[in-house]
């Protein structure tokens, strides 16, 4: 097994990262963050597994991390993103873990997003040798395949040269994150033709690195059960398509699965045989953090309603002091994502080695 310097990986250390996954059949969690609360939960917790993670932000998420107050939300969301990238630079190294960043779901309206975002790490390549991201989503999904791959090709060739990766997504995950996606879609839009998938290979190999949400049944948000059917034989198909076309060695795709909070651990086991490397959970998590504060938030109630105790005069600060509570969410975060590592076999499977300095500035 190959070993990597803790910190964040691009270039040939991610697609060695990558590979080690597949080979070993297991799959990083892909968390989004919203913070410096969430982006330290999930290197704990990566930490405490002994795994490797992915440390992913929405475009809703690199604009709340900014700051909901910044009047340029365009602005927000850019420079979100490029300072929780410095955030886990700097830090993961000293967890000593090896993640990869990367945003989350980019529909047609948010390419100058992406585009801006690309313009960053290349500054940055230029400066300190490293890009800020190790890949970068563009989700077209909703539009047709040619625009879809066009677009992904264009700004692959920008990506490629950085030592980065992009994320593209064909079929549709059903549900809605930060303003993508829509529960009103066409069933069988949920899930992706392997011919397509073909397409899709034959484009974007011969560029760069690129991996593939295939849908399969995936919805964002947790439903009742039977309400959503996962077929990860969907992914098997398109997997042996191009093996047979190309005559590749097995699972050439790197599959992402999209929708992970509240999936079935079967099909989840399932999919991970198929050359998945990589399941997003967001759902899940925001509850569990939600559900940490919210617990200790009843546990101390006069403390939420006074500074001093009104009968005995007891002072409260150290129960109403942030500290204490946002440690609970992020206590019951690191909970799930134990889960998280656990379901998906990556637990004790880190790659990291001992820390190196990483310039970010």
């Amino acid at each position: 097994m190959s070993n990597l310097n803790a910190g964040v990986v691009w270039g040939e250390d991610y697609k060695t990262l990558v590979k080690a996954c597949k080979d070993g059949g297991y799959a990083l969690p892909a968390v989004n963050v919203t913070g410096t609360n969430t982006i330290n939960a999930v290197m704990e917790a990566a930490a405490k597994n002994k795994s490797d993670v992915v440390i992913q932000l929405s475009n809703g998420g690199a604009q709340f991390y900014a700051g909901k107050g910044m009047e340029d939300s365009f602005e927000a969301k850019v420079l979100g993103a490029v300072s929780a990238a410095r955030h886990v630079h700097l830090l993961a190294q000293h967890y000593g873990i090896c993640v990869i960043l990367h945003t989350d779901h980019a529909n047609k309206p948010l390419i100058p997003w992406v585009e801006a975002m690309i313009t960053q790490s290349e500054e940055n390549m230029k400066k300190n040798g490293v890009p800020l991201f190790s890949s970068h989503m563009l989700d077209l999904s909703a539009d047709d395949i040619e625009f879809n791959l066009s677009e992904s090709e264009r700004l692959l060739k920008r990506l490629a040269p950085l030592g980065m990766s992009i994320e593209i997504e064909l079929g549709v995950t059903g549900g809605e994150e930060d303003g993508v996606g829509s529960d009103e879609i066409d069933n069988d839009k949920l899930y992706t033709q392997p011919e397509d998938c073909l397409q899709a290979y034959e484009r974007l190999s011969q560029i760069g690195h690129f991996s593939l949400a295939a849908s399969f049944g995936n919805v964002h948000g947790v439903y009742k059960p039977g309400n959503v059917e996962l077929r990860p034989e969907i992914l098997k198909n398109s997997q042996a398509l191009i093996q047979e076309r190309h005559n590749t060695p097995r699972n050439p795709l790197d599959l992402v699965f999209h929708g992970g909070s509240g999936s079935e651990k079967a099909k989840i086991e399932e999919a991970l045989t198929y050359g998945v490397f990589r399941m997003n959970i967001d759902t899940d998590t925001q509850f569990a953090f939600a559900e940490g504060v919210g617990d200790y938030v009843t546990s101390n109630v006069k403390a939420f309603q006074c500074q001093i105790d009104p009968e005995d005069g007891t002072p409260y600060k150290k129960q109403y002091d942030p500290r204490a509570w946002l440690r609970k969410g992020e206590e019951r975060f690191i909970e799930r994502l134990d889960e998280a590592f656990f379901d998906l076999k990556a637990t004790g499977q880190s790659l990291a080695i001992s820390t190196a300095k990483t310039k970010v500035a």
